[in-house]
């Protein structure tokens, strides 16, 4: 094992924490709190770039938008992937007007500062407005381009003046995930009919630049899922060729990310050396540019959450423990049954047995749960880690309830920085008007 496979590990697993320093941010930051750590990010993401040494690495910014997240991934030299309007306005300059209002109401500015060459915009179904800052945003910056799944969306751009980069999503009829409800490359909501793709891209070079294709097989790819992964690819390098052929100039074929991280202790880490090799042997010979879209891979494990317990309840044969966090602070488990490691860092936890408990959250909701886990026997006032909460942990975190969503900060070697505050019950009734009151 070389020294840099010790330093930069496939996997961080939520032991690898360091209990005191997570007890320290608890209590500098309060509960519940997202704790980011930008040199795993950094890790992760050149164990990436190496794996995949010709391809274009885009950030898939949906997994975490933390300002730090997309400045640290941009210097290393990631591009970012956008998923929406709201995206696209945190990584490239947005209007001056909204600026200007943001600084008068004492708001940070929200941008990364990310060059328009660097950035794709891949929505599904974008509604108007968020089109009219797209071509707003690709005008201001060059280079920028914008992903379409359906003919009405180049349509729609033609009618909204834009001529610039186009890149067509394509369904490719081949899904994958670790839930259903993200096994997208299946999913006729998701891209143009591949028998379709290549006609239409043809068609598409009199309105615009067509630059690429896209296809994604869903989200949290693992080694069981790999032969669907594999297909996809093939399929793309398939229609590539056959678009190249009729004289349309790719410059990059985008496959898309999905790379699984183990949530549990017992599951390996994917072995992306094979995933890398087997993807470029996939796609075969193609005058383009492979292209990948890791989102989850990134950030997974470089973040957790920590929350507080604040109810023991003995029940029949078990106990159910409360806690601070819920689905409004993270909401997979809720959604898709995920499962997240946790881990009960408390000071003298270590001298505690082990006992299986049901953790709770505070919502008035049976979905409202963690599951079922085994930790130093809990006690109110405990502090409890959840591993693997770096992707979709935050960017789900909703206002159900009217609770205000938690606090995240991101560790950069010995410094800690807030990248969200806490909100409020004030901020979550700020955008109601006073005379509702």
């Amino acid at each position: 094992m070389s020294a840099a496979t010790v330093r930069n590990p496939a996997v961080r697993r939520l032991a690898d924490w360091s209990a005191e320093r997570l007890r320290a941010l608890a209590d500098d930051h309060g509960t519940p709190l997202y704790v980011l750590d930008l040199d795993r990010v950094r890790q992760n993401y050149r164990r990436m770039a190496d794996a995949f040494p010709e391809a274009e690495v885009y950030y898939a910014a949906k997994a975490n938008t933390a300002r730090p997240v997309l400045r640290a991934l941009a210097d290393e030299g990631a591009g970012i992937e956008c998923a929406s309007a709201g995206e696209l306005a945190r990584v490239l300059d947005a209007r001056e007007a909204q600026c200007a209002s943001d600084a008068r109401a004492g708001r940070d500015d929200p941008r990364a500062g990310v060059a328009g060459s660097r950035v794709h915009y891949t929505a599904v179904n974008p509604p108007d407005r968020d089109l009219d800052v797209a071509v707003r945003l690709a005008d201001d910056h060059p280079g920028l381009t914008i992903t379409v799944g359906a003919a009405d969306t180049l349509d729609r751009l033609a009618e909204r003046g834009y001529d610039g980069r186009i890149c067509l999503r394509v369904n490719p009829g081949v899904g994958a995930g670790h839930h259903e409800k993200v096994a997208t490359g299946a999913d006729a909501k998701f891209g143009v009919p591949y028998d379709r793709a290549a006609d239409l891209a043809e068609d598409a070079t009199a309105r615009f630049e067509v630059v690429g294709l896209h296809a994604h097989a869903g989200s949290g790819i693992s080694g069981e899922d790999l032969s669907a992964h594999r297909e996809l690819v093939s399929r793309m390098g398939d229609l590539a060729r056959e678009v190249e052929s009729q004289d349309v100039e790719l410059e990059f074929v985008d496959v898309g990310g999905g790379f699984g991280v183990p949530y549990r202790p017992d599951e390996d880490p994917l072995d992306l050396d094979a995933v890398a090799a087997a993807t470029r042997e996939a796609l075969g010979e193609v005058d383009a540019t492979l292209a990948v879209e890791p989102g989850r891979y990134l950030v997974a494990d470089a973040g957790v959450l920590l929350t507080a317990v604040n109810t023991v309840k003995e029940a029949g044969d078990g106990a159910v423990v409360g806690v601070g966090a819920g689905m409004t602070t993270l909401a997979r488990p809720a959604l898709y049954d995920a499962h997240h490691e946790m881990r009960n860092v408390s000071a003298d936890a270590e001298r505690r047995p082990d006992r299986e408990v049901t953790v709770a959250g505070p919502v008035c909701e049976s979905a409202d749960t963690f599951g079922d886990h085994w930790l130093a026997d809990p006690e109110r006032g405990d502090l409890l880690a959840i591993g693997n909460s770096g992707a979709y942990g935050y960017e789900m975190a909703n206002q159900y309830n009217s609770r205000p969503r938690p606090a995240s900060v991101v560790l950069d070697g010995d410094d800690v920085r807030v990248a969200r505050r806490r909100e409020t019950i004030a901020d979550v009734t700020a955008v109601e008007p006073e005379d509702q009151a």
